[in-house]
């Protein structure tokens, strides 16, 4: 068996589905045999950015701000 690593659309996949608790089991161990951490911890880094900043949009949008 040889071992893929995983695509950036898949490690997005797996960010936005381990931030809401709902990542699989098969997709969980695809993750951890992928080889290196690093690109899970920027694209999480990048997801958390990203969320934070849209949830302060909406609550300007909302108040009127």
């Amino acid at each position: 068996m040889v071992d893929h690593k995983p695509s950036i659309f898949q490690i997005m996949g797996s960010v936005v589905a381990a931030a809401f608790g709902v990542q699989t089991a098969a997709n969980r161990e695809r993750d951890f045999k992928g080889g290196s951490a690093v690109p899970y911890l920027v694209a999480g880094v990048i997801f958390t950015l990203v969320f934070i900043l849209c949830i302060v949009g909406v609550v300007k949008l909302v108040l009127g701000s």
